[in-house]
């Protein structure tokens, strides 16, 4: 650690000194938390932001567009035959502990109304199981299914950290092994002003936000995580984001595509629900494989159809990948080798003054769908929306804890039909609540496999457990 009057000294010559504006008024415990956000400060990054805050150039657009070879839902005989091929390999892969398992979750359930990680929300719609609880059913499944499986790389921020580290002790790491379980944290950045000054949000405080969800592959390098994996033999991570109870990890197929494809990083996606859905697509802009943002793609592409009548551009992102180890060591070698995408907002900061005052200010983020066009190759399969992602980001609605919880209900109660079982006296929302845990079954063909089961009839549905 860096002494206090070698910190001084970098801010002030980096033109940062008013972040010590209040140094002598504050407490040595606000002295001690100033004195760490600085530390952790890098002062080459700060400066390599300043300049892109002050650049006038206007950002480049794209000018052509193509949509992604995608390896289709509906598939062809020789799709079949390939899938197969490539469930047995991405079997393999788990049951040599070749694939580490990267979960992104920093947020809180604030939007929710909850207060605490968003992880340990819970959205069981029988058993109250958390979206913590979900995945690691998931995981500890593929472990059985595979005979084998690698760590649990799990990044969280600096605001829940400790929280959740307390709630996987607490839930006695849900039946993992703790060595198995890798806890790392984002590198929060600090927002600029339009001169490129460091803003604070207290006397003793910079103004710091996420550096995006592309800085879990720099998290994953300066955590250690990275270097424990290749320790592991870990080649492949399967990355994931905390918020769909339904995101399949250990999907031995999706493995197995990229592994025979010798791509470097792959991804899962589903179809649009229309033209108009406000979600972001993968396609080739500028012959760059990427994630074209809904406003960036023109509206005649936007409803642009083949001759089947389908969307052109109807992969819509889910972030969930397939990433090589060494992929990520390539793109971290010398710093994070991906774009930085500026968000120009109004802040509430504190000032020299003593006051707080709205100021226009700059978050800086990467996103990780931007390491695709670094890709030599890559896969993108097209999965069922319903069964693979149904996230909880909204407290009502779609995409809320409601359709998370019908979602999962409705498909396990196609899987008790299919297999010629009895389902439950509808509910109040006149559906029958059905919960099948992941490690009794992960998919209507595993489901069929084992049955017949027996269910616990809890009152309000049937629980397979």
């Amino acid at each position: 650690m860096s002494s206090v009057e070698d910190l001084l000294n970098r801010c002030r010559s980096a033109g940062q000194e008013h972040v010590l504006a209040h140094w002598d008024t504050l407490r040595p415990d606000q002295q001690a938390s100033l004195l760490a956000q600085l530390n952790d400060l890098d002062f080459d990054l700060l400066a390599t932001l300043q300049g892109l805050v002050r650049e006038v150039a206007p950002i480049p657009r794209a000018h052509s567009f193509v949509p992604p070879a995608v390896f289709p839902l509906r598939r062809d005989e020789a799709q079949q035959v390939e899938a197969a091929a490539a469930a047995v390999e991405g079997a393999r892969l788990q049951a040599e502990g070749k694939v580490g398992f990267v979960l992104v979750a920093g947020g809180q359930g604030s939007r929710l109304g909850y207060d605490g990680p968003k992880g340990c929300f819970e959205v069981g719609p029988l058993s109250g199981r958390t979206l913590f609880g979900w995945h690691a059913a998931r995981l500890l499944a593929g472990r059985a299914r595979y005979g084998g499986g690698g760590p649990w790389y799990i990044m969280t921020s600096a605001t829940n950290d400790a929280a959740t580290r307390a709630f996987f002790e607490e839930q006695s790491f849900f039946g993992m092994q703790a060595e198995d379980v890798f806890f790392f944290t984002q590198r929060m950045l600090p927002a600029l002003d339009l001169e490129g000054r460091i803003l604070l949000s207290g006397p003793d405080s910079l103004f710091l936000a996420p550096n995006g969800h592309g800085g879990t592959l720099d998290a994953l390098a300066s955590s250690g995580a990275l270097d424990h994996a290749a320790a592991c033999g870990v080649e492949l991570f399967s990355y994931f984001q905390v918020d769909s109870p339904v995101a399949r990890p250990t999907d031995p197929m999706f493995l197995g595509l990229h592994a025979r494809a010798e791509a470097q990083m792959s991804s899962k996606v589903v179809r649009k629900r229309s033209a108009d859905e406000k979600v972001g697509v993968l396609g080739l802009a500028d012959g760059v494989l990427g994630c074209i943002e809904y406003s960036d793609l023109p509206s005649d592409l936007r409803t642009a159809t083949d001759s089947d009548g389908d969307l052109l551009f109807h992969a819509g992102n889910i972030a969930n990948h397939v990433i090589n180890v060494d992929f990520v060591k390539q793109l971290t070698a010398n710093g994070l080798d991906l774009p930085w995408h500026l968000a120009r907002k109004t802040m509430q900061v504190f000032d020299i003054d003593g006051c707080v005052r709205a100021c226009d200010g700059v978050k800086f983020e990467t996103f990780i769908f931007d390491a695709l066009g670094l890709s030599q190759n890559s896969v993108t399969l097209e999965v069922d929306r319903r069964t693979e992602f149904s996230p909880v980001k909204n407290a009502e609605g779609s995409d809320s804890p409601q359709s998370s919880r019908a979602d999962l209900a409705d498909t396990f109660a196609e899987w008790v039909l299919a297999a010629g079982g009895e389902l439950p006296s509808p509910g109040p929302a006149g559906s029958s609540i059905v919960e099948v845990d992941p490690r009794v079954a992960e998919s209507q063909e595993e489901f069929l496999d084992r049955w017949p089961l027996q269910a616990e009839d809890l009152g309000g549905g049937h629980l397979y457990s």
